[in-house]
């Protein structure tokens, strides 16, 4: 058993909020595990008795910048004034005695804090540094909750939980500011060339030979792939809207345009295909904008982007298989010409629809890339990992842990071009609570380790969400509830990790404009309904321009 004693500022938690919470093992696997409160305590009902860490949504207060004098209060907890975010414990042991849940979410932000420290090289910062000063401001309050959680004073309990949030708190803003200032230090190297020259280098001084131009490198004895130049920034846009105001928002504000080509869009009767909507965005992209378009996913079998005469088919893959197969070969011949980048399927590994075995999740996969590539082998290849943090493996038990379907698909062979990661966050639905920023960094070294390019769809919303399917869960929020300019200052800063990162192709966000009944999250455009930029739109095309012209953005992403 594992269980982690809850407090809030009246004494231990008599209720428990439905948020997220489960177990999972090493490497971050999620267990299916059930997460219950009783008495005060999270209890996680663990099948096998190996350590586990908890994963949880948890309040995450406004940092102490300085030391409160001795005599001083200790501040209240839980007002979750930084963000209601996702955090995980380290890997913990089975005991009789409760850890404290405070405390052991602040001492994994701790040991993370100073794993990225060394992965990055960040060692050289000097102590009198403000990343390092707030860091050990972290370190000397997680030593005093040890202290107080060991003492047998009345009360002590309380007082040891306050301190940690306080210690979290500080840890969480400290990370936040170390994957802004590592994404500074890499900016300039990769606008300006010197990063992907420098892997060109080692990589004909080892191979004896000069790499493919125009392709990413991947020097060997290295984790990832670098590419040539700066990564494209783009936008998904809807074909049910279409205006001029939108027009304009996607002109000045992206480097390429991405009809998503859901099913339910394309063919809503069987055999019955409707292009129009599709044909318009492309038509204008290509002739007006002079842009690249980018397709898919084609094959995205979540229940808002499949038709309902597919359903019949459900239990019968063998004709499911034909119909993704016939529906994939009308789509590419019709848009071959003009679509230069395909998306292939999108969370098969999340199955939470369509009840597919892992064969036939692989199979469905090795489908789409095979046909793709015979129709238009001139195009780029990539396939989406949703919910790429594995929530979902918690509660399906025939879905595929997101790094395990992606590592299958490279073991496989499959001509995959670039791997896809949806960050999308903040929306009260399966798999988008709401991750900090050093988290999110440190999610794309992991799937770089594929050494593939990476390809990044991100976004959240411009105000709070909910849930009509499931009013449990909850998105969380980073810093403030969500707004336009906590919207704006969330997609700055994600631009910025993400062009720093060497193997990053490119980042589409995930809506163009609010109020499509398609759209990925309610308000998570950049556009109103109407059409009118939203600060986050500004944001976006002022980094563009600078992307653009080879110049760095740190101000504008407030790095």
């Amino acid at each position: 058993m594992l269980s982690f004693a809850v407090f809030d500022s009246e004494g231990p938690l008599r209720e428990w909020p439905s948020r997220l919470a489960y177990t999972s093992i090493a490497g971050e696997l999620p267990l299916q595990s059930p997460v219950r409160l009783d008495q005060g305590r999270l209890v996680c009902e663990k099948a096998a008795t190996d350590a586990a860490a908890l994963t949880v949504q948890y309040p995450v207060d406004s940092p102490m910048l300085r030391r409160a004098p001795a005599d001083q209060a200790i501040p209240k907890g839980g007002d979750g004034a930084q963000g209601l975010l996702t955090l995980r414990t380290t890997l913990l042991p089975e005991r009789d005695t409760p850890y404290l849940l405070s405390l052991e979410l602040a001492r994994h932000r701790i040991m993370e804090f100073l794993n990225r420290l060394e992965e990055w090289g960040m060692f050289d910062l000097p102590a009198d540094d403000e990343v390092l000063q707030e860091f050990e401001l972290a370190r000397q309050t997680f030593t005093q909750a040890i202290v107080a959680q060991r003492s047998s004073k009345d009360g002590a309990a309380i007082d040891a939980d306050r301190l940690a949030r306080a210690a979290l708190a500080q840890a969480v803003d400290a990370g936040d500011k170390l994957a802004m200032r590592h994404a500074d230090r890499a900016l300039e190297s990769r606008l300006s060339g010197k990063a992907f020259a420098k892997a060109s280098q080692q990589y004909t001084s080892i191979v004896g030979e000069a790499p493919t131009p125009g392709h990413a490198v991947v020097v060997p004895g290295t984790d990832y792939a670098v590419l040539p130049g700066a990564p494209m920034v783009g936008c998904a846009v809807s074909p049910d809207q279409f205006s001029e105001s939108l027009q304009k928002v996607a002109a000045g504000a992206c480097d390429f345009v991405r009809c998503p080509m859901r099913w339910i869009d394309l063919e809503p009767g069987e055999g019955k295909y409707d292009f129009a909507p599709t044909d318009r965005w492309i038509e204008w992209a290509v002739r007006h904008a002079k842009v690249p378009v980018f397709g898919g996913p084609l094959i995205d079998l979540r229940a808002s982007c499949v038709p309902e005469w597919l359903y019949i088919w459900e239990n019968d893959y063998e004709t499911l298989r034909e119909l993704v197969y016939d529906h994939v070969q009308q789509i590419v011949t019709r848009y071959r010409r003009t679509v230069s980048r395909w998306s292939v399927c999108s969370g098969l590994h999340v199955n939470t629809n369509f009840k597919l075995s892992f064969e036939q999740i692989m199979d469905l996969t090795r489908l789409c890339v095979l046909v793709v590539k015979k129709l238009h082998p001139a195009a780029k290849i990539e396939v989406d990992i949703a919910q790429p943090w594995g929530e979902y493996h918690a509660e399906q038990k025939r879905s595929l842990p997101p790094h395990m379907y992606a590592e299958a698909i490279v073991q496989a062979g499959l001509a995959v071009d670039a791997i896809g990661l949806r960050l999308q966050m903040g929306h009260a639905a399966q798999g988008r609570t709401t991750r900090d920023l050093m988290a999110i960094s440190s999610l794309l070294d992991r799937y770089a380790s594929l050494q593939k390019p990476l390809v990044v769809t991100a976004g959240v919303p411009s105000a709070p969400t909910t849930s009509s399917g499931d009013p449990a869960r909850d998105g969380g929020f980073w810093r403030t509830p969500w707004n336009e300019t906590t919207q704006a200052d969330w997609l700055g800063k994600l631009l910025a990790i993400c062009v720093s990162k060497p193997y990053v192709q490119s980042v589409c966000w995930q809506d163009l404009g609010d109020g499509s009944p398609r759209a990925e999250m309610p308000g998570g455009g950049i556009a109103s309904q109407a059409g009118a930029p939203k600060p986050a739109a500004l944001r976006m095309a002022q980094i563009r321009q600078a992307l653009r012209a080879g110049k760095s953005f740190a101000g504008l992403a407030g790095v």
